[in-house]
């Protein structure tokens, strides 16, 4: 939006409730990292599925599961660090039930919550497309930047977490 469109009587922003828009170059920046990171993500999902028939949702699960003790983690919790809903987790648990992949077990703490947990043959799937993701993630990343890029990238990542991970 240009700074000659009118906003609403109640627009967020300033003191006085205009918006604060963004000049060109903040505007650059920000479709550049946005469209940017939308395109990484794509090819990242694309090159995955079709090297290994594994999504990138489906594998950040797997990886999410593996790096926990026990390889099990209660479902709200994996929803929560997968930025999934519940419900939409919950279905993607079910395709990785269906393929052997992860099971789920009733919380031995409560008794109400469920633990998807992952199973020898799911890990050995995350196993066999790890080697397919991490050379995406190289070759369309980190091959693409110079080191003082990569520290500012992480600079720039570990900024926005603090400001927008739940408290």
């Amino acid at each position: 939006m240009s700074s000659h469109a009118s906003p609403g009587p109640d627009a967020p922003g300033s003191p006085t409730g205009e918006p604060r828009w963004l000049d060109a170059e903040e505007q650059k920046a920000w479709r550049a990292w946005l469209y940017s990171t939308l395109l990484l993500q794509d090819r990242l999902d694309r090159e995955l599925s079709h090297g290994t028939g594994i999504s990138h949702a489906y594998y950040e699960i797997l990886v999410q599961l593996s790096e926990t003790p026990g390889r099990m983690m209660r479902m709200s919790e994996l929803a929560d660090r997968c930025l999934s809903s519940r419900s939409r987790l919950s279905h993607a648990v079910s395709r990785l039930e269906e393929r052997g992949w992860v099971r789920r077990q009733v919380c031995p703490e409560d008794g109400r919550g469920q633990l998807a947990v992952l199973t020898d043959e799911g890990f050995a799937a995350l196993e066999a497309a790890a080697p397919v993701h991490v050379e995406s993630v190289r070759a369309h990343l980190f091959d693409q930047l110079t080191p003082a890029q990569v520290a500012a990238m992480r600079d720039l990542g570990e900024t926005l977490l603090r400001h927008l991970s739940p408290r």
